[in-house]
């Protein structure tokens, strides 16, 4: 046997084996993007990346030898990171090149599909300005000029940023344990960008600038409709809500995460976790004293927001405060309306939709919401969910005036309740709305935030792996893209859950079950990711975090974890 292995020389060729079964040959260092060519109008969105070898990867790698490859395309999660950070790149490039002496700062993102811009050191754009920055956009894409990848010393990149006035990105920069960092070069212009990029202009043909509130929208597709751009509908609460936040985070001293990262290694860890959960709780206050004050023509509080966003941490301080003032709410469980699981809607898959609308018995809880809201007593329902079955409840009758609180991912559906009850309800739309940015182009998603969150809490109160929670997590997101975000506007109040501080409570916790992730798995690419993420972020103990604070939550020793109201019922 020995005798049939021999040293040979390498071939020309590499041959790469697709998802489907097919193989196809190459010339030995080709570009993964090249052997996708052959499936040119296969595809069911444009391709922006691939997986080789169980890795993300960017178009230009080299395939030197044979390997197993998938097309990332713009419909997939890390499709659309892709194309959405190279648009922004675009974006950057091209500000650069006609308002040079103005600062843009990519900020939030939008439901629609889109990033809100802001600028400093000039006013707001004009709107022939604006079309001017979209021509010019287009006439790059047009062009179809590279994105030069370079790795550079550390030294020489935080050298390249002081000389550009990027002071963020030197307070960012000046954190980093590695001793290099990779550029983007666009014509004579560089940059960091936290990710892989397309190889070039001529990939982001899908994109719009619209002006909005002293700034504007780059606008990208969503992921459903990988080409196409959704209509920009207005989003005043929202938009109120992130520059409540941007406000907040002047006041800390803290825009970006150089300078969290400044301030936690200068000691100043307890002052901005104080003023952190001092804005929360102002904030709830605030709320909890606007139901107070017009608590005659309310009966109801709804509240809603994504997964871990915190709403049980908010429901229940809202609740201490309303106590404080003279208010004793009655907590209504939305689960238990859920109909006979042989009646639940199933979803595209067949299977059980136990997020949809119409998984509740909507005609009984508006039988039960408008008796009790008439002082009248109701025997509540019980869902087990064992059996899958209702079973008879509590018998409830309320004191005259006292509020509903009914919590779910439904709450600003205007299909949830009648409309007779809906005009005496209050709406909170809860959730991680905006974080700080690693710098001014470097977006911190929310999602991702959550995400983390999650992943602590889901290993710490249920037993899952990290790997467990990612798998689940685009299902989830899916649930709230059709029964959460499209409803957002409803809401009377808005309570951004994100604190300045979390990621680094976090981050410990965090990375040793990222790290559990098992390789060659899907899951594993995107806890690589979230650890290159974190790495940005110094790392605080959560000893300091207040007992009340909803990262408590998620990290474990919440104060509020068994808080029970006191449910005023009568037995008959």
């Amino acid at each position: 046997m020995t005798d049939s292995v021999k040293e040979v020389s390498p071939r020309p060729d590499v041959e790469v084996h697709l998802p489907d079964g097919r193989v196809l040959s190459g010339p030995r260092g080709a570009c993964v993007g090249d052997f996708f060519a052959h499936l040119a109008g296969e595809l069911p969105a444009p391709v922006v990346g691939a997986i080789v070898n169980s890795d993300l990867r960017e178009l230009t790698y080299p395939i030197k030898m044979d390997s197993r490859i998938r097309p990332v395309v713009m419909s997939d999660p890390d499709g659309a990171r892709i194309y959405r950070r190279s648009l922004t790149f675009l974006l950057e490039m091209a500000f650069a090149d006609l308002f040079p002496e103005a600062k843009l700062t990519i900020d939030h993102s939008v439901a629609s599909g889109g990033y809100y811009c802001q600028l400093a050191g000039r006013g707001p754009l004009s709107r022939e300005e604006l079309k001017r920055l979209q021509a010019h956009m287009q006439e790059l894409v047009e062009a179809d000029k590279p994105f030069e990848r370079l790795e550079l010393p550390l030294s020489e990149a935080i050298a390249y940023f002081e000389q550009h006035g990027y002071d963020d990105k030197v307070h960012l920069l000046n954190h980093r344990r590695k001793d290099y960092l990779t550029l983007y070069r666009l014509g004579e212009r560089m940059d960091y960008h936290h990710g892989y990029m397309v190889p070039s202009t001529g990939y982001l043909r899908y994109f719009d600038l619209a002006p909005i509130n002293g700034g504007f929208t780059l606008r990208f597709p969503r992921r459903h409709m990988a080409t196409d751009l959704l209509p920009l509908p207005d989003y005043p609460k929202l938009l109120k809500t992130f520059r409540q936040y941007g406000d907040w985070l002047s006041r800390l001293g803290i825009d970006n995460v150089g300078a969290l990262n400044d301030a936690i290694q200068g000691g100043r860890t307890h002052e901005v976790v104080l003023v952190s959960e001092a804005l929360h709780e102002q904030n709830v206050a605030q709320t909890a004293e606007h139901i107070a004050n017009h608590r005659k023509e309310l009966r109801l509080i709804l509240i809603a927001g994504p997964s871990s966003s915190g709403k049980t941490t908010f429901s229940r301080r809202l609740t201490v405060q309303l106590l404080a003032l003279g208010i004793s709410p009655f907590p209504l469980e939305l689960d238990n309306y859920f109909v006979d699981r042989d009646l639940t809607p199933r979803d595209e898959n067949g299977q059980f939709d136990y997020e949809a609308l119409h998984a509740l018995d909507l005609d009984l809880l508006a039988e039960h919401l408008q008796q009790l809201v008439d002082g009248r007593l109701v025997k509540l329902p019980k869902y087990n969910f064992k059996t899958g079955m209702r079973e008879p409840g509590d018998e409830i009758q309320l004191r005259p005036g006292q509020l509903i609180i009914l919590e779910g991912i439904h709450g600003l559906n205007p299909g949830l309740i009648p409309d007779k009850l809906s005009r005496r309800a209050f709406r909170i739309y809860i959730s991680a709305l905006t974080q700080i940015n690693l710098d001014r182009h470097n977006r911190v998603s929310t999602t991702d935030t959550r995400l983390v969150r999650r992943i602590v809490r889901d290993a710490r109160e249920r037993g899952y792996t990290a790997q467990q929670t990612i798998s689940r997590w685009e299902s989830v997101r899916r649930g709230e893209k059709r029964h959460i975000f499209p409803y957002q506007e409803n809401a009377d109040v808005m309570f951004n859950s994100a604190l300045v501080y979390e990621l680094s409570a976090l981050k410990p916790l965090a990375e040793p079950l990222l790290r559990q992730v098992p390789y060659g798995t899907p899951e594993h690419i995107e806890a690589k990711r979230l650890l290159a993420f974190l790495e940005w972020f110094l790392s605080i103990e959560k000893d300091i975090i207040p007992e009340t604070s909803i990262v408590r939550e998620f990290v474990g020793g919440s104060i509020l974890k068994d808080f029970k109201l006191w449910k005023d019922k009568t037995a008959r």
